[in-house]
């Protein structure tokens, strides 16, 4: 059956208009499907993305998730983001409507073999790594996922069944998973996202990643991770460890004497050495490890990841230099939307920061960033929704602590506090969702901001 003999005439409801949305509603409009795109925002909102759907016949439903959206719907297809409590989503169940994630009909359709990379932290990193990684080894191949590519566009005439997919993929596109792709990768497992979920649910959503695997199929773990142990035992098929903590005596990659090993059927083989990794952060050194393990899951060798990790540079967004201002070097670490991630962040540099943090909390522990913020930190900034919260924690830890509404006012006051030879660092422990529609809007907003600085000390 062809993909327009699957979807021709179909009624499909797309519910969430963003990048998963759009390109569902492409997808589908575009293989003969009926299509009806539901989302809680205003169309004067929605502008752009409706715009890109013009000439396709999409119709849309938009300023509030109405339950008449899915009424006759065939399939209803939820984007990443959209919670199980949705008014349509809960129509739709209601109605035992058939419900379907972008990761599952991808899965589904695509012809070759997939890799799919989670974790709470280190995912677009890693799955940017095992990209260049497949390039570097002449492996056809595909990127998308949660790295800010829709998977259905990916689908096309070109492929065959050598061709590969490497996905990053997030917990809210497990949410209605029901297959796992054919390499599965889990990162580690730490507290996030606890204001949407509880922690049990959480780590279950994580587990989605291989629970679907069969004996044929291949999942690489984090050796060093408590909750990547405890998940071990319940993989159906091959396994593949990877570690910063020593040789783990399994196929995968360890970093030993300053050296990362790649390691495939005992054979054991030096991949990359630690000074080679033009990265900042020992938590980039555990995602080079972590990307070797998942190329000898996949049968690369060892020189690809040599040569990819030797000439990789950061996403943005992640620990990026943006300027040297007044003899202040500012770097936008926007990504990170959990403590977690910011005490990565602090502990990659030996120069004292000043620290923006603030955004939406996500109702995670600050204790133990609080205690490394006033060891590393001259002084700690708090803007958005969230700084009454963090000036508080921050001045219970004795740090010299200022407060903002906005993150352009955070960032006139981190300025002030900066001595030459400092760094002040974006790295703001909270999503964006206060003020910005993701982390890479307030990553930008931050480059626009240190941008004028920059002019203004040039001028």
């Amino acid at each position: 059956m062809t993909l327009e003999q699957d979807t021709l005439g179909k009624n499909v409801t797309v519910i969430g208009l963003g990048i998963e949305g759009e390109d569902l509603a492409r997808y589908f409009a575009e293989h003969g499907a009926s299509v009806t795109v539901s989302d809680r925002k205003s169309a004067f909102e929605l502008a752009k993305r409706v715009a890109e759907l013009d000439g396709l016949g999409v119709r849309f439903a938009l300023g509030a998730n109405d339950p008449a959206s899915v009424a006759g719907a065939d399939l209803v297809c939820v984007s990443q983001g959209v919670p199980l409590s949705n008014p349509a989503v809960v129509a739709a169940r209601a109605a035992g409507l058939p419900l379907a994630s972008m990761l599952g009909l991808f899965l589904a359709r695509f012809p070759g073999p997939t890799v799919g990379i989670t974790g709470s932290s280190g995912k677009t990193t890693a799955t940017a790594l095992v990209d260049a990684i497949f390039a570097a080894a002449g492996r056809d191949h595909v990127l998308g996922g949660n790295i800010g590519i829709g998977l259905m566009s990916l689908l096309t005439p070109e492929l065959t069944a050598a061709t590969w997919a490497v996905l990053e993929v997030s917990h809210t596109q497990l949410l209605l998973a029901d297959r796992s792709p054919a390499v599965a990768a889990l990162l580690g497992v730490t507290p996030n996202h606890l204001d949407q979920f509880t922690w049990e649910e959480y780590v279950a959503l994580k587990r989605k990643i291989f629970a679907f695997q069969n004996a044929d199929d291949t999942v690489v773990f984090n050796a060093d991770d408590p909750v990547c142990r405890e998940l071990r035992p319940s993989a159906r098929g091959r396994v593949f460890l990877f570690s910063v903590d020593g040789d783990h005596g399994a196929d995968g990659a360890f970093l030993a004497d300053g050296t990362i090993f790649w390691r495939r059927d005992g054979r054991t083989e030096p991949a990359v050495a630690v000074d080679d990794i033009g990265l900042r952060g020992f938590h980039n050194v555990a995602n080079v490890a972590a990307a070797a393990a998942i190329a000898a899951a996949c049968d690369i060798e060892p020189a690809a990841v040599t040569t990819a990790v030797r000439a990789f540079k950061a996403p943005p967004h992640r620990l990026e230099l943006v300027a040297r201002v007044a003899g202040v070097d500012y770097f936008n670490d926007s990504i990170a939307t959990a403590p977690e991630r910011t005490l990565a962040g602090l502990r990659s540099f030996d120069e004292p920061i000043v620290l923006l943090l603030g955004g939406r909390d996500k109702n995670l522990s600050l204790e133990d960033l609080m205690a490394e913020a006033a060891r590393r930190c001259r002084a700690v900034v708090c803007f958005g929704e969230s700084a009454p919260l963090l000036a508080a924690a921050a001045a219970a830890a004795r740090i010299s602590v200022g407060r903002a509404e906005a993150l352009a006012a955070a960032v006139d006051l981190a300025a002030a506090a900066a001595r030459p030879g400092d760094v002040v660092l974006l790295s703001p422990a909270c999503t964006s969702f206060d003020a910005y529609a993701n982390f890479e809007q307030r990553g930008e907003d931050f480059r626009g901001l240190v941008a004028l600085k920059q002019k203004g000390a040039a001028g």
